[in-house]
């Protein structure tokens, strides 16, 4: 097999003239993709990066989770996650790449975005379908953030950050975390300062009791907590996200199976493998396979 390795793009990267500030950038899309023709897929972002479709058809992926492209539809993208798109007709809208730097020169609070849950990290939160009465008022924002990147106006830069937080509220208003049936305030900072521990520790802390030792609770309270707002004990959650490492290092063909077990802290390759195929259904070898033919 070919050595390949899963391409990380940055911000500048994806410009020939750098912006300024460099670490943000907005287009139409149809544009973005005409020229970035030599983009590789699946990659992964070191940036947040979020993409409206007003028309298209076709899938994409966020961590290897497929959805269909829907017109009124926008999707949001955490820095390192792994990304892909297979469009069947020609796709319209707007994309929009910021760091998280680009906010902080507005927004003093370092942990603004954590308020989002599209920018969770967790695919199945990532995506959403705008209500037909909302589509508008979401694309006027968008144009007004497209067309303020590419202008010279003073100020420019701040009338942007301004128009994506008016962006995030006005989405976050759709999404279901606000619904009237939403969990109370403890529950959803308590389950969100979880997945933060997980995203810092799942390598080398994988039980429950662990986790709950930190948060000061009890296992079963996590685990009750857990199951009452995901529907899922707390054990699948810190699973599923060293799944979902295994899986961005698995598409790294410069990685032997024995080197990712190691990176996952596994005690051994043939621990990993078992491990890997009782979730997933296949060895890891053969999910290596399924990923690198659409390289």
């Amino acid at each position: 097999m070919s050595k390949a390795i899963l391409p990380t793009y940055n911000i500048n990267t994806l410009k020939e003239t750098p912006l300024s500030p460099k670490d943000f950038m907005a287009d139409y899309f149809a544009h973005y993709i005409n020229e970035h023709k030599n983009l590789h897929f699946p990659h992964k972002h070191s940036f947040y990066h979020l993409v409206y479709f007003s028309q298209g058809s076709g899938s994409h992926s966020i961590d290897f989770v497929s959805f269909p492209v829907q017109a009124g539809q926008i999707y949001f993208m955490a820095p390192g996650q792994v990304h892909g798109w297979e469009f069947e007709t020609q796709p319209e809208g707007y994309i929009v790449n910021f760091s998280e730097q680009y906010l902080h020169a507005l927004i003093a609070n370092p942990r603004y975005l954590d308020q989002f849950s599209f920018f969770s990290g967790i695919a199945s939160e990532q995506v959403i379908n705008i209500p037909t009465e909302a589509k508008q008022q979401v694309e006027q924002v968008l144009e007004t953030i497209v067309r303020e990147a590419h202008s010279q106006q003073e100020g420019k830069d701040d009338f942007v950050r301004t128009a994506l937080v008016q962006l995030f509220i006005l989405v976050n208003r759709y999404t279901n975390n606000n619904s009237s049936s939403q969990q109370s305030n403890y529950n959803s900072v308590l389950l969100r300062n979880f997945q933060k521990l997980i995203e810092q520790h799942y390598k080398e802390k994988k039980l429950t009791k662990d986790y709950a030792a930190m948060l000061n609770v009890t296992p079963n309270h996590l685990n009750a907590l857990c199951k009452d707002v995901t529907g899922r004990p707390a054990g699948e959650l810190i699973r599923d996200r060293i799944l979902l490492e295994a899986k961005r290092l698995l598409v790294n063909a410069k990685m032997t199976i024995s080197e990712i077990a190691l990176e996952l802290d596994f005690i051994d390759n043939s621990y990993f493998s078992k491990f890997f195929k009782k979730y997933e259904g296949v060895s890891p070898e053969a999910f290596r396979k399924q990923i690198i033919k659409k390289l």
